[in-house]
């Protein structure tokens, strides 16, 4: 509301309606942020193991190898997907307010191509060929306009039903954390990084609008990161000096 309020009144000045922006002298209110939270490598594999037999295991799988936001796994259909060069398109999303849902451009603002893991590809195999079926038995045939996750009837999931299910679900483990659904987007990023994949490519698979956005969200990933970049400068400045005095 701030930031709206202090454009509207900037636009005000420079029509020569006021002679300067009151809200220049309001500090800006504190953006709250949830406690991020991530899963490491054997929670991942507990959580996918958690979730193979239910209906929320692709959106999981989704969340956790690629990064998706729900509004995007339940805005996704199966012509983003191109299983043979293993690549996803987001393009758009859904949006649930009390009034319904409505599909509106990503967050950023901007479509975006994401590889897939080989595991991702073989599972979207299945998916599509169980989900074939299950609409067959209702009559209805699958196409390349059907959303990749959907009811049992074939209609698409609501963002709020992905997050209910997840939190349903989860609830049955004993072993994993309670984790938010968008905890498992954090699990992706964070993997990223901590396995040496440049904060720019985590940027445009994440579908962060700059890279300060993923470097200011992941910053406590980098700690690790720095210390090994320090190693590999002394290493090869080292190895320069060797082969200099030998």
């Amino acid at each position: 509301m701030h930031r709206v309020l202090k454009q509207a009144l900037r636009q005000a000045v420079n029509w020569n309606l006021l002679l300067r922006n009151p809200a220049d002298g309001v500090k800006p209110p504190k953006v709250g942020r949830a406690q991020m939270k991530s899963l490491n490598d054997a929670q991942i594999a507990a959580l996918i193991a958690h979730f193979r037999a239910t209906r929320m295991f692709i959106p999981v799988l989704l969340a956790v190898t690629c990064g998706l936001r729900r509004g995007e796994i339940a805005a996704l259909k199966w012509r983003s997907i191109d299983l043979p060069s293993a690549q996803l398109s987001v393009s758009e999303s859904v949006e649930q307010t009390s009034k319904g849902s409505r599909i509106k451009e990503t967050k950023s603002g901007r479509s975006r191509t994401v590889a897939l893991p080989a595991l991702v590809v073989e599972e979207l195999r299945r998916h599509r060929l169980n989900q074939a079926e299950e609409l067959l038995r209702l009559g209805v045939r699958a196409n390349e306009q059907a959303p990749v996750v959907s009811q049992e009837t074939g209609e698409p999931l609501q963002p709020n039903s992905l997050t209910h299910e997840f939190v349903r679900i989860l609830s049955r483990c004993t072993t994993l954390p309670r984790v938010r659904f968008h905890d498992l987007r954090h699990t992706h990023a964070t993997q990223l990084l901590k396995n040496g994949v440049h904060p720019k490519i985590a940027q445009e698979r994440l579908g962060h609008s700059s890279i300060g956005i993923t470097l200011d969200l992941y910053s406590h990933v980098m700690p690790g990161m720095q210390e090994d970049a320090a190693s590999k400068v002394d290493a090869a400045i080292r190895a320069a000096i060797d082969r200099a005095t030998s």
